[in-house]
């Protein structure tokens, strides 16, 4: 697709896992007093393990792994002297940053086949972390799945996952644990990690699959509020709209949320607003436009001075006629004059004016377009700094008939995010 949804910095990077792994590495203490006495280590290595067992607490790192060797060269190893051995190897290239070594070690560790049952579950979820850190994704999807089934997953390894199999290029298995990951973001009071939403994006992206992608915008929209993110949504919400009363609905959504990053939206959106006789409104976006450093293209500059001009006597006539039209909205028993009166204050940047004459309208009733006159107040509202009034402005939408479920659907979210 052409919108930015595949730009590089939208896309899911693997999180680091080195800072993991401390939680990973398995105590030196192996060898001390409060162990229980049985199986114990062949008596021919117990000098070479001491000796590596002070060194390790005197955190030195490389000369606890010689006496770890030593001991490893000795003959008629058993397996248990093979697991400590591996065991605190281990933790020496844990502590050294060699997670390549610390991997193997672990693995070593594995095969003896003498780890208790009671610490498998943590040794699975240390190969599963260290796996995916040294970039073995196949390997420590395997690990990974055996932590989980152990229950030792915490909400980064279920999210590594993810990341894990989209990598991979299964997108199928990566929804599923990034769902898990999200369900125990939740579980723990925690915000789930954008680039978990990221990845269902990309996802979705990558196999065309539009409602994915809304979906997914959705919540990175909710999430963190990123114009970035609200450019995309709308725009993928925009491109099947054929009714322009609803396009330049979602424009002024576009507008309002300063996601507008091309200038063809900009003079779009003007040239609706001038077809809608809110030629004011039409004045301010562009006027917007040509003051945003690097939006308008040198070879629209001249279409867009054009249209300023002809929008800019339209506003002004307005402005002038703003008086009578007052007069006449007051005495009018209907409101759809003073919805309309309230439009042109709001053009003309008097947002006061416009809350007063829109609430009056809405009072009286009779009007066309209910959803604009909701919007509207909503609108000058939030420019007033008014948030509470401003979210019930907007909520009267839900009773709005024959309203466009997408319109809605986008306001709501709109309301959701303000002030945050």
């Amino acid at each position: 697709m052409s919108h930015s949804i595949r730009d590089s910095r939208h896309r899911p990077a693997i999180v680091c896992l080195i800072a993991l792994l401390g939680c990973a590495a398995i105590s030196p203490a192996a060898l001390s007093a409060d162990k229980p006495k049985t199986p114990e280590i062949s008596r021919s290595i117990t000098k070479e393990m001491t000796a590596a067992q002070k060194a390790m607490q005197a955190q030195q790192w490389n000369e606890a792994l010689k006496n770890l060797e030593a001991a490893e060269a000795k003959p008629s190893l058993t397996a248990y002297d093979k697991l400590k051995i591996d065991e605190f190897k281990a933790n020496c290239y844990v502590r050294l940053n060699n997670l390549k070594a610390a991997q193997t070690a672990y693995e070593a560790m594995l095969a003896t086949g003498a780890i208790p049952a009671d610490e498998l579950p943590k040794t699975y979820r240390a190969l599963f972390q260290l796996a995916a850190s040294n970039t073995q994704g196949a390997k420590a999807i395997e690990f990974g799945k055996q932590a989980f089934d152990a229950g030792v997953m915490q909400g980064n390894d279920l999210l590594i996952m993810s990341q894990l199999y989209y990598q991979q290029k299964d997108c199928k298995s990566a929804g599923v644990w990034g769902d898990r990951a999200i369900a125990a973001a939740k579980k723990a009071g925690e915000q789930p990690k954008e680039v978990l939403y990221q990845i269902k994006l990309q996802c979705a992206s990558d196999n065309s699959e539009a409602a994915g992608e809304i979906s997914a915008l959705y919540d990175l929209v909710r999430l963190t509020n990123k114009t970035s993110y609200w450019n995309n949504l709308i725009r993928l919400e925009r491109q099947d709209e054929r009714d322009d009363h609803n396009t330049l609905m979602i424009y002024r959504i576009m507008y309002d949320t300063n996601s507008m990053q091309a200038d063809t939206d900009y003079i779009e959106m003007a040239q609706l607003l001038g077809d809608a006789a809110l030629p004011g409104e039409a004045q301010m976006v562009l006027e917007k436009l040509m003051s945003s450093p690097g939006i308008l293209k040198d070879d629209h500059k001249e279409r867009t001075q054009r249209l300023l001009n002809a929008m800019k006597l339209r506003a002004d006539a307005d402005k002038k006629g703003l008086p009578a039209l007052d007069a006449e909205a007051t005495k009018n028993p209907a409101g759809q004059l003073d919805v309309k009166l309230g439009e042109v204050y709001y053009g003309a940047g008097d947002y006061q004016g416009a809350v007063t004459a829109i609430t009056r309208g809405l009072g009286k009733g009779q009007i066309k377009q209910q959803d604009e006159a909701d919007v509207y107040l909503g609108r000058a509202q939030v420019q007033l700094k008014n948030i509470p009034e401003a979210k019930k402005a907007l909520a009267g939408l839900k009773s709005v008939p024959n309203v466009s479920p997408r319109v809605l659907k986008l306001w709501e979210l709109y309301a959701e995010k303000l002030g945050s």
